[in-house]
């Protein structure tokens, strides 16, 4: 496999010689805080989500919520954006949500994985689990114009299953 740099970018090009196919690479700078914490890494080669791993041990009680530190600071570059997602193993068997996933490339500070215990017994997190997933995805900022009134579309304000469920 080949990795080209595009000119003043920070995006990379993988090329699968094999295959032929070509998928584009963001470089994020990773610096663990926390010696006793995992190398981060893809639990796969193709996963979308990079696994994120808990530098400390914790129990979630019934119902409640916690942030788990992971012990990594990360430089996400301009242009792109960390998003926290849920394991679906640990949402599955075990009710565990993560919350307010969201890291900006600014963000510079310890990556902190908000958990939510929907279950209805304790859950214990431990060093070095993987407790969330991370996926890095382009932004668009937008240009904002205040209006006084929006113009009219088919759906109008319906919202909050106002199509039904049959």
């Amino acid at each position: 496999m080949l990795f080209k740099k595009k000119k003043n970018q920070k995006t990379k090009k993988k090329v699968n010689e094999k295959k032929g196919k070509t998928k584009k690479m963001v470089q994020v700078k990773i610096q663990k805080i926390n010696s006793d914490i995992q190398h981060l890494s893809y639990a796969k080669e193709g996963d979308a989500g990079l696994d994120l791993r808990s530098a400390e041990e914790k129990t979630i009680k019934a119902g409640d919520k916690e942030i788990i530190k992971t012990g990594i600071k990360m430089a996400i570059p301009q242009g792109f954006v960390g998003l926290i997602w849920d394991r679906s193993g640990m949402a599955a068997k075990h009710s565990i949500k993560s919350m307010g996933g969201v890291i900006d490339s600014g963000y510079r500070g310890e990556v902190g994985v908000i958990l939510h215990n929907l279950g209805k017994t304790d859950f214990k997190v431990e060093k070095n689990m993987r407790v969330a997933q991370m996926l890095f995805q382009p932004v668009h900022s937008a240009t904002l114009e205040h209006v006084e009134e929006l113009d009219e579309t088919d759906r109008g304000e319906g919202g909050f299953g106002h199509t039904g469920t049959k």
